[in-house]
C-alpha cells in the first residue's frame, strides 16, 4: 500500500510520513476521508485542517482489497472492525477473547465484550481505571482511544443483539 501511494504521489515527499498517510490517518483504504481521496473535499475544510494535495490522484482508495478463504468446519466467527481495535489487540487476542466469551457466554454479545476489552486496555495504558475513563466527556476521549466499531458475525447461524453500552 505504501509503495502504491508513493507511486501515485511522486511529487509528495509527505504523502506517507509515520506510516500514516499524509501524517494523518493510518488506513490506506476506507469509506470515509473524502479529504484524501478528492482535492475539493480537502479545500472545503477548515485551513488548519487541510492536507497539501499534490496532484489530482487519491491518497486513499475506497476499493477493498479482498482475500478469499475456504471456510472450515471450526470456523466459527468473523470479527469485521475498525482499525482502533488492533491498537490494544492483536489480531490472536481478538480470537481467544471472541471463543472463551462464546463458551461462557453463548447469548452474549461478543462484539461488546471485545469493546470492553479494549476499553480495559485504554484505561490500563492511560494509568486509569475504567471507571475514570468512562467518566471522559466522549469528545475529549479521542485522546485516550480512537472511535472504534466491531461487528462479530457467527458463521454457526447464531444471532447476538447488542445492548450498545458504548454507543
Amino acid at each position: 500500500e505504501i509503495i502504491r501511494i508513493k507511486n501515485e504521489h511522486p511529487d509528495d515527499s509527505q504523502c506517507i510520513v509515520n506510516d500514516r498517510v499524509k501524517g494523518r490517518l493510518k488506513v490506506t483504504r476506507a469509506f470515509g476521508a473524502g479529504f484524501l481521496k478528492k482535492p475539493k473535499l480537502n479545500d472545503t475544510l477548515l485551513e488548519m485542517f487541510r492536507n497539501e494535495y499534490i496532484g489530482t490522484a487519491p491518497y486513499i482508495s475506497c476499493t477493498p482489497s479482498l482475500c478469499h478463504l475456504r471456510l472450515c468446519p471450526r470456523d466459527q466467527f468473523l470479527v469485521l472492525s475498525s482499525d482502533g481495535l488492533y491498537q490494544y489487540l492483536t489480531n490472536q487476542e481478538v480470537v481467544s477473547l471472541v471463543e472463551s466469551f462464546m463458551e461462557k457466554f453463548p447469548d452474549g454479545d461478543p462484539a461488546q465484550h471485545l469493546i470492553e476489552e479494549l476499553l480495559l486496555h485504554a484505561a490500563k495504558r492511560a494509568g486509569m481505571d475504567l471507571h475514570e475513563l468512562l467518566d471522559i466527556p466522549q469528545g475529549d476521549r479521542r485522546k485516550y482511544h480512537d472511535d472504534v466499531t466491531v461487528m462479530v458475525i457467527s458463521l454457526e447461524g447464531r444471532i447476538w443483539k447488542s445492548s450498545g453500552k458504548y454507543l
